[in-house]
């Protein structure tokens, strides 16, 4: 599918954090063209920004998952929670490329004085929810953090069903969430891909399969929409799943394992298909609820930058093996 050239300049006139992606991905861009761009992440706009609110111990918002002082206070009472600590920043800024030598001394900071607020666990060691650790496993192998401990705990938590589920370590379910499942492979991968260790990968295609067998959108039980959240996009998706957050993950394990599209994708890439407006561009979601630093993407209704770069490389990726 060719980009409209007016939607590539729109997405070319767009933070640093973006348009390298737009030049790599869109624009097939020589090397040098996007890395110059990427490198600009650390001292200009969402990457810059964020990177001025690290506190001087390493962390941001002075906790790692939920900012310092949040249980008890009026902010906890209220829809959603903040995106503003730790993990969070860590996750934004690696998945807007930021070269890990901006962050250096990070790891060992967060090692001192970083603990989880479940059991007051050492941060690089995790802790029992599926979906921080495998934030917290793709951030430590970005940072250069000891996290091979961290890596053992996901196929020791697989459930028998093929995924994961954030609430089985409480006993409250057996079966795998899509939301969970997604976010454990996501970490899987990017785990892979920056240390080149590949022990993960049979419990990372078991869970991939999981998707798969349900064309990333239907209960196996029933054969209906898991739920409404999986056609619905928005960026930033946080924690939660969609079929193009999906598709951005399984297009990413087909060029690493230089292999096509799986046939069973096609259901997904029609749902992303279909929300592509006549103008080309994708509309912006409901945001999920929670304080965040500042925006990085348009208000709910008008067409996002970010949602339209993903989906556009979803669908040429998909278009150009078929």
């Amino acid at each position: 599918m060719a980009t409209a050239p007016r939607v590539l300049d729109w997405l070319l006139d767009s933070d640093p954090a973006l348009r390298w992606q737009v030049e790599r991905d869109l624009m097939h861009a020589p090397p040098d063209i996007w890395e110059a761009t990427r490198a600009r992440v650390a001292t200009e706009g969402f990457g810059a920004q964020l990177l001025a609110k690290q506190d001087a111990d390493g962390q941001w918002a002075g906790g790692a998952f939920f900012p310092a002082g949040f249980f008890g206070s009026p902010e906890s009472s209220r829809p959603g929670q903040p995106w503003v600590a730790t993990t969070w920043a860590l996750k934004d800024l690696r998945e807007w490329g930021l070269d890990a030598a901006a962050l250096a001394g990070t790891a060992e900071k967060l090692a001192a004085n970083s603990r989880w607020e479940y059991d007051d666990l050492p941060y690089w060691g995790g802790e029992v929810d599926v979906c921080i650790n495998s934030y917290t496993l793709a951030s430590g192998a970005w940072l250069g953090a000891d996290v091979s401990a961290l890596a053992a705990w996901f196929p020791a938590h697989r459930l028998a069903d093929g995924g994961w589920n954030c609430e089985a370590e409480e006993g409250d379910s057996t079966r795998s969430s899509f939301h969970s499942t997604l976010n454990a492979l996501r970490g899987m991968l990017a785990y892979e891909r920056m240390t080149g260790d590949t022990g993960l990968r049979e419990a990372r295609r078991g869970g991939e399969e999981y998707l798969l067998t349900r064309h990333l959108l239907y209960r196996a039980t029933t054969g209906e929409l898991v739920g409404d959240f999986a056609t619905q996009f928005v960026y930033p998706n946080r924690h939660r799943y969609s079929a193009l957050v999906a598709l951005d993950h399984f297009r990413e394990v087909a060029l690493v394992d230089k292999a096509p599209p799986d046939r069973r994708l096609a259901a997904a890439v029609d749902v992303v298909r279909a929300a592509r407006r006549p103008d080309g561009t994708w509309l912006q979601g409901a945001p999920l609820a929670g304080r965040t630093w500042f925006d990085v993407d348009a208000p709910e209704g008008e067409p996002s930058r970010w949602l339209t770069l993903i989906a556009t490389r979803v669908l040429d990726w998909w278009d150009a093996a078929r």
